[in-house]
């Protein structure tokens, strides 16, 4: 824990944390209050996962793409138009009486809008702190932001059910604009500037680390969006257990980050971590109980937090600086196309099975989520007595004043 306490000693390393938190939070809220909300509406939950689907899709279209247009325009002007349209569009389905395929149209855009604050700040640590601190640097990163889906299903739930569905998703999009304006405003990113990539669009996703880390995180999230559903489905509206439930999961995941997130990072680092979560998950299904959900979530969630840092290591000590922004937009593209498809598949199968079948969808992902990174550790950088920073470019990264 000293090497944690050694990162938030060093100037505006808390600071960035708790900015991009956030602005980050809102995320921890919309997937539950655009579900809770869209099932209400129509009283379908595979309909609120095509909602879910068609966000997550605009979402992983922009990654990649917003975050090298940083590299273009800058980071701070790209932030603020994404996060004015992505407001504009939380609103719109909270408010306007749509269709199911206007849902889905409002949300695709939504997603497409979704401020980049992700890619823009992990390309920003490395510049905020020495080599020796950085991995422990990006496993504190995975283990707060739990600290986004610990409080926000929580207060999604109590909202969504104590007040209104509209009112939680009018919350979430008074969070964005609050943590955003944070964000944008920090020092760093007037101090930092991502270079111009010389490399054509999409290249850098082609480095083995970096598609090993894609896979794997859509497999990841995928199955963490599959129990997301089921556990709403498990316990509907009446009351908070599903909110509970959920920031469980979570709290095993910051636990997990925290305690094991400093271990050295080896080729099997990946698969162990995801052995975890497969485990978790599939005990998860045998009983819809909210102890045996509570324990069995819990130890699932030991295994994300510390799979994630692992994926940001090997995506930075693999590519060059000013290719880091757009591989992390590649990353989380995998990551929410994972979501898209996971929770699509978990409520096509609680419409046909009943909630346990989200459960099953989601042991399916963490299993081939252990199997992929097992036959690729060939491509998985051993990264024990090096450091995690990126590559360095052939010329000088330029240093503004704020």
């Amino acid at each position: 824990m000293g090497s944690y306490t050694d990162l938030l000693r060093t100037a505006g390393v808390a600071r960035i944390i708790a900015a991009q938190l956030t602005a980050r939070f809102p995320s921890g809220m919309l997937s539950l209050a655009f579900l809770l909300h869209v099932e209400q509406q129509t009283g379908s939950y595979g309909a609120a996962g095509l909602v879910l689907a068609a966000t997550s899709i605009g979402q992983a279209i922009a990654g990649p793409l917003t975050s090298r247009l940083m590299g273009r325009v800058g980071m701070r002007p790209v932030l603020i138009v994404t996060t004015i349209v992505c407001v504009a569009g939380i609103v719109s389905i909270g408010v306007l009486p749509l269709t199911v395929p206007l849902y889905m149209l409002v949300g695709f855009v939504t997603g497409l809008a979704t401020p980049p604050v992700q890619p823009a700040v992990r390309t920003i640590y490395p510049k905020m702190v020495n080599s020796r601190q950085l991995t422990p640097l990006f496993s504190l990163d995975a283990s707060a932001q739990e600290i986004i889906w610990v409080v926000g299903p929580v207060v999604t739930t109590l909202v969504a059910t104590q007040i209104g569905t509209i009112w939680a998703i009018m919350l979430a999009a008074l969070m964005m604009v609050g943590g955003g304006a944070w964000f944008i405003s920090s020092p760093e990113l007037g101090r930092v500037r991502i270079p111009r990539s010389k490399r054509r669009f999409g290249v850098v996703l082609a480095r083995p680390p970096v598609m090993l880390a894609t896979i794997v995180g859509f497999l990841l999230i995928g199955a963490c969006a599959a129990v997301e559903a089921g556990v709403v489905a498990v316990f509907g509206h009446g009351g908070p257990e599903a909110g509970i439930v959920l920031a469980i999961f979570s709290v095993g995941s910051l636990a997990g980050g925290l305690l094991f997130g400093h271990i050295p990072i080896g080729p099997w680092a990946t698969a162990r971590r995801m052995f975890i979560v497969f485990a978790g998950m599939a005990l998860a299904a045998f009983v819809m109980d909210f102890w045996w959900l509570s324990a069995t979530l819990f130890v699932a969630g030991i295994g994300i937090a510390p799979a994630l840092a692992v994926l940001f290591s090997i995506v930075s000590s693999s590519v060059k600086f000013s290719d880091t922004a757009e591989a992390y937009g590649w990353v989380g593209t995998g990551q929410l196309i994972g979501a898209a498809l996971g929770s699509a598949l978990a409520g096509f199968f609680i419409d046909g099975y009943g909630a346990q079948g989200a459960f099953w969808i989601a042991a399916a992902f963490a299993f081939v989520g252990v199997l992929v990174p097992t036959f690729g550790r060939r491509w998985h950088p051993d990264l024990r007595g090096r450091d995690a920073s990126p590559i360095p470019d052939t010329e000088p990264v330029p240093m503004q004043p704020s």
